[in-house]
């Protein structure tokens, strides 16, 4: 019988084929998965159409809140601040205009009317009622009126405007006060020389021959309640001044 060669048949996996030919070389297991040390990707959740999806969990960690924003002030809050502000700044200016007069310029020392007081003033305060007027008694003069046909001693006077010619103006008062008793006549004087050397003259007496004149009252006029010691510039040549000799 002849003999032919019959190539070797290559084993089957696992199978031993101890002569080694015709075997294909298996790789070695690997020592771990391959997706070990890779992120995890969380497996997508498939949601049927229709159906309402689960709540999503909880994060493992605490949110933070939102940035710290100023608190917005409310539109009436600025209004009466606004109004506020604007009834102070309406009250200053309505105190100044008492305490100016038009041109400015301060009234006096702003102690009118005032018992112990020497009332002096950078201005002449005009009166309030039509000039001239005729048979005003002193207790109703003013500081800075100016009188035509002036006498220190009269009982009534008459009142004119001061750029008109008059003879007299009232320059400084000092006012006792209502309780106190009859000073004196010295006394009296010598309240009403400190009036007078109190008083401030404009430059304009600069242009007349003027001299201080002292009033004061009886004791008479003192119990009907005269209680002023009045200053006054007078002309000796009459009616000749024809403005004012204050500030």
């Amino acid at each position: 019988m002849n003999h032919q060669d019959i190539p070797a048949r290559p084993a089957a996996d696992g199978q031993d084929n101890p002569s080694g030919h015709g075997q294909r070389p298996v790789p070695p297991k690997p020592s771990s998965p391959p997706t070990a040390g890779l992120p995890r990707v969380p497996a997508t959740r498939h949601v049927p159409a229709g159906a309402t999806p689960a709540p999503a969990p909880e994060p493992p960690f605490p949110i933070e809140p939102p940035p710290w924003r100023p608190r917005q002030i409310r539109p009436t809050v600025l209004k009466a601040a606004f109004a506020v502000f604007l009834v102070v700044v309406v009250g200053f200016l309505v105190w100044l205009a008492l305490w100016l007069r038009a041109d400015g310029q301060p009234t006096g020392t702003g102690d009118g009317d005032v018992p112990g007081v020497v009332e002096t003033s950078a201005t002449p305060l005009p009166s309030p009622l039509p000039l001239p007027r005729e048979g005003v008694a002193p207790p109703d003069f003013r500081l800075g009126d100016c009188f035509k046909d002036f006498a220190p001693n009269a009982l009534k006077s008459t009142i004119v405007a001061c750029d008109t010619g008059h003879s007299a103006q009232l320059v400084a008062i000092y006012r006792y006060p209502a309780t106190d008793s009859y000073p004196g006549s010295e006394a009296l004087k010598a309240k009403a020389l400190e009036a007078c050397q109190a008083a401030r003259l404009a430059p304009a007496a600069n242009d007349y021959t003027l001299n201080f004149q002292r009033s004061y009252p009886s004791r008479t006029s003192w119990d009907s309640g005269d209680r002023r010691a009045d200053c006054y510039v007078t002309a000796d040549g009459g009616n000749v001044i024809n403005s004012s000799v204050l500030p």
